[in-house]
């Protein structure tokens, strides 16, 4: 199975896809989001890079971006040619048409749709939290100048490209969990599958020296390893809390061995909405 995941920058491709691939074993479903081509794949076939990451049989990948790259970025910022666009938009749906017919692959395309009000809010929110800025790149930036170009480049390409053996399914994105859950429930629906419940399983006493008097192992004293900075403990608790810093802690005061760690940013400890910014507001810049 093929699943390609196309939309503006911010529409929420990335959350879906790693809502799909977390419930399943990374040997049988895997991600693929290219760079920007080389100058050798550039001297390549259009579909050839792609095509070295089509799946065996039992295997699912999940296209983070894809082929389609050239009717959107490449043609809204002129890195094609007006000739190769044209050409791209002709052969596409036969490509797409061998990977089904010959190529015996499940082929799913969704488009994830955002409007421009909550694009807008999730690049501030790019912009201000630092643990998300590697995901806003100039060329998104200079991408928003472009909204109409890019609105007409999708309409042309889910027109000229919606055929029977690749048809378009669009998915409003602007709240981003109910998206996620529509997307994966369609996912679902177009998969003959059977709800298996697993055999249940026992699990096993762990050998001890009452079970086993030969096993004599006694753990070495933690003196002799090396251990993180204990910054958090099961509660989450702030940095500055779990190190007791400020004037009435025990670590605080100039001079402090960990008053660098005391100077961290409280604002990347503020919570958001999102589950993914919850946990690195928690965790700090990764």
């Amino acid at each position: 199975m093929v699943v390609l995941f196309e939309g503006r920058d911010a529409a929420g491709k990335g959350g879906v896809i790693s809502r799909i691939a977390s419930a399943m074993s990374p040997r049988i479903c895997r991600v693929v989001a290219l760079s920007a081509p080389s100058d050798r794949e550039r001297s390549q076939w259009y579909f050839q890079r792609y095509t070295s990451h089509l799946p065996a049989a039992g295997e699912i990948v999940l296209f983070d971006r894809s082929w389609y790259n050239r009717a959107g970025v490449e043609r809204v910022m002129g890195f094609c040619s007006d000739e190769e666009y044209e050409a791209f938009m002709e052969d596409v749906p036969n490509f797409e048409r061998m990977l089904v017919r010959h190529g015996k692959i499940v082929l799913v395309k969704y488009w994830l749709d955002v409007s421009d009000h909550e694009q807008e809010i999730r690049f501030a929110g790019r912009l201000h939290r630092s643990w998300k800025r590697w995901k806003l790149s100039p060329m998104d930036l200079f991408a928003r100048s472009r909204w109409t170009e890019y609105a007409r480049a999708r309409d042309d390409m889910l027109s000229r490209t919606n055929h029977p053996d690749g048809p378009w399914f669009v998915v409003p994105s602007d709240n981003k969990k109910a998206a996620r859950l529509n997307c994966i429930s369609d996912l679902l629906a177009r998969i003959p599958y059977e709800d298996i419940h697993p055999a249940p399983l026992a699990l096993p006493p762990r050998d001890s020296a009452d079970t086993h008097p030969e096993n004599d192992y006694v753990k070495p004293s933690s003196a002799l390893w090396n251990y993180v900075l204990p910054l958090y403990d099961g509660d989450l608790l702030s940095v500055n809390d779990k190190l007791g810093c400020g004037p009435e802690g025990d670590a605080g005061g100039a001079g402090s061995p960990v008053s660098a760690e005391c100077s961290l940013d409280a604002q990347d400890f503020q919570m958001d909405e999102d589950d993914d910014d919850a946990f690195f507001a928690h965790a700090g810049d990764a």
